[in-house]
Order: C-alpha cells, then sequence, then structure tokens
C-alpha cells in the first residue's frame, strides 16, 4: 500500500491498542476511536482484561486485516461494531 494510498489521518506508525487474542487470530468485531485523546482500540467484541492489552501499529492492524481500512473516516468520540467478519460495521457514537 503506497503512501498516497493510506486512508486514516493517522501514520500507520500510530500506536494502537488491541488484545493478545486479536494478535493470535481472533478477529476485530468492535472499534473505539476515542474523543479523549483520539487513540483507537481494536478488540473482540467480548470482555477483556487489562492484562490481555497489547500495543501495536495502525498499519500491522489494518495488514492483519483490511477492512479496518473501511473504518478509516470513523470521527473521534464514535465506535463501529460487526457480527461478525464480512458482516457490514454499524457505526454509533460512543455513550
Amino acid at each position: 500500500m503506497t503512501s498516497s494510498s493510506w486512508p486514516f489521518e493517522n501514520s500507520r506508525r500510530t500506536a494502537v491498542i488491541t488484545t493478545r487474542h486479536i494478535l493470535d487470530g481472533t478477529p476485530v468485531l468492535y472499534v473505539t476511536h476515542d474523543a479523549d485523546d483520539g487513540s483507537w482500540q481494536f478488540l473482540p467484541g467480548t470482555p477483556v482484561t487489562t492484562e490481555d492489552g497489547k500495543v501495536v501499529g495502525l498499519g500491522e492492524m489494518c495488514d492483519r486485516d483490511p477492512t479496518l481500512l473501511d473504518l478509516a473516516d470513523l470521527p473521534e468520540g464514535w465506535r463501529a461494531s460487526r457480527e461478525r467478519v464480512g458482516a457490514p460495521w454499524r457505526r454509533e457514537p460512543q455513550t
């Protein structure tokens, strides 16, 4: 992917939060773009603990799951979820 085709305002090297489960192959089903600091979280959609947390680059997450590129325009303070891989992302403001 060329830098001109990178759709996020954040760089590929931006640190994002995910879980060890995601890095082990569990699909991303829940994404947040936090209002307080603009950070991204890529989660499995099931309960996780602090101990499960991992920090990786945004580009690594998108390389693992190119459908995350569809969320590049998710506003700060919003979240997106889907029922399964291949299902459409549902977007809504975080409450």
